[in-house]
């Protein structure tokens, strides 16, 4: 065990870390990070990286706003032309997923090995760049390669911001921390089907609609990329890299504001004992991190179909109920204003419930809304399913996002979350080559029986296979 002075003094902290091991001090911040009030401090931080998951969320979720403005220009088609064509909205679905499928699993090691906050600068211009090229795109070829450049930047970034989360918040408000970074960035899902409702449909100075909806997104991204110099460095991250003096350097200055900001003085931090830190790939496949990994696996390639398979494809599968157009476009506006809903419930409840618990009730409640939904054909009856599938598959997000990042050691963190999460984007590439074939076969009853049964195995996934993490410090559910 590493023990600390009994004294609640930020400076008798930094004095103790002078004459501790690497591990030990890595240990020591740990400590002192889980025993911080969340006084506005800590709470800025997590508004700053959810301001970057917004222009993330928004990127990722116009694409089915955008989609029949696609269809319209003869840039893409609503079906495809075998199970596999790139001229079909499949394709471009695919292509962003594609991108992600990559950035998250060949590039998650670069925030392991660079650190959280200059992956999280630069990944953002990538995708920055890449969309405004996008916007400009007249062909189907071209504009599924750069919607594929684009979600490599994604990737990286979503992988990065969850991780960058789960090390600066104390262990008391991780499960709300991410229920804010999730309802700050889900607000993106009404702004921009409100987007898509009102410019999709038209042309504004030469310009088709969806492609505002496009660049809108882009060069809000660039705010964030400016406001990111306010975010310090991981101190865990500095800690397990050796650079002490810099580690230290930070968690004196954040206990400087949280001792202000509280008008007291700071506990003294728990001893906590230190944890051999892994970093190498072959390290996730040792226990207890094999199993882990495995029922994260599984999670990511079947929750994404619940979750895509309803979210990229709500104007379609209601013009597939029968709603014009224009009128699914308005029905999607309305249904996505429960996107941040289910995070700001989180907010009240995150870290009362287990997060596995949560997620097995919510996709409980998925699979009984999306039958209800292929059932109804009268406009409130669309309506309210399509508000409680949002509500469920949101209230999914955060706490998976969560529990994922807690799962695994800081050192492999970004990596392991990276590869785990990459099989999501690699079952969403396919998944949406089915759902449009299921789509075009059975109807939107079959796309729900097929998303029902995706929903079952993330159920006995989690509930099986997941252990307990609220309320613990990261290193113990490390050990």
């Amino acid at each position: 065990m590493v023990a600390y002075p009994n004294s609640g003094a930020t400076t008798a902290a930094a004095s103790a870390a002078q004459t501790l091991t690497p591990a030990e001090h890595a240990a020591q911040i740990s400590a002192r990070l889980d025993r911080l009030p969340a006084t506005r401090s800590i709470w800025t931080l997590v508004v700053l990286l959810s301001l970057g998951f917004f222009f993330e969320l928004y990127d990722l979720l116009y694409t089915g706003y955008v989609a029949p403005g696609l269809v319209r220009a003869g840039i893409l088609t609503p079906t495809t032309t075998g199970l596999f064509g790139m001229a079909g909205v499949a394709s471009f679905i695919a292509a962003l997923f594609s991108g992600l499928f990559i950035g998250t699993i060949a590039c998650g090691f670069l925030a392991d090995r660079f650190g959280r906050r200059a992956i999280f600068t630069y990944s953002l211009l990538w995708y920055v760049v890449a969309n405004v090229v996008m916007a400009f795109q007249e062909t189907a070829s071209g504009l599924n390669f750069w919607r594929f450049m684009a979600g490599l930047g994604i990737g990286v970034e979503l992988v990065t911001i969850g991780t960058y989360i789960s090390e600066l918040v104390p262990k008391r408000i991780r499960g709300r921390a991410f229920a804010c970074e999730q309802a700050v960035g889900f607000t993106a899902v009404p702004v921009v089907a409100f987007l898509a409702y009102q410019l999709v449909p038209n042309r504004y100075f030469g310009l088709d609609g969806w492609r505002w909806v496009v660049l809108i997104g882009a060069h809000g991204a660039i705010f964030v990329w400016w406001i990111r110099r306010a975010l310090p460095e991981s101190p865990r991250w500095l800690a397990m890299k050796g650079r002490l003096d810099e580690a230290d350097a930070v968690m004196r200055e954040l206990e400087r504001k949280v001792e202000a900001e509280s008008g007291r003085p700071l506990p003294p931090p728990a001893a906590v004992e230190p944890i051999v830190e892994r970093s190498r790939f072959a390290d996730m496949w040792v226990a207890p991190y094999r199993k882990r990994a495995i029922m994260m696996i599984l999670f990511n390639v079947f929750q994404t179909v619940g979750y895509y398979g309803f979210a990229n494809w709500v104007p379609t599968l209601l013009v597939k109920q029968g709603i014009t157009v224009t009128t699914s476009l308005m029905y999607s506006s309305i249904i996505a204003i429960a996107a941040p809903l289910g995070p700001i419930i989180g907010l009240f409840i995150a870290d009362r419930f287990e997060r596995k618990t949560v997620i097995v009730t919510m996709a409980i409640v998925n699979i009984v809304c999306g039958l209800a939904f292929s059932q109804i054909t009268n406009s409130v009856g669309l309506i309210v399913m399509g508000l409680c599938l949002t509500l469920a598959g949101n209230i999914i997000s955060y706490s998976y996002h969560a529990y994922q990042t807690e799962l695994f050691p800081t050192g492999m963190r970004a990596r392991a979350v990276g590869f785990v999460y990459s099989w999501s984007r690699f079952s969403a590439i396919f998944s949406a080559f089915i759902i449009a074939s299921v789509l075009g076969h059975f109807g939107t009853t079959g796309v729900f029986v097929f998303i029902a049964g995706a929903m079952l195995v993330v159920i006995f996934a989690i509930g099986l296979l997941g252990p307990r993490t609220r309320n613990l410090a990261l290193e113990v559910i490390s050990r």
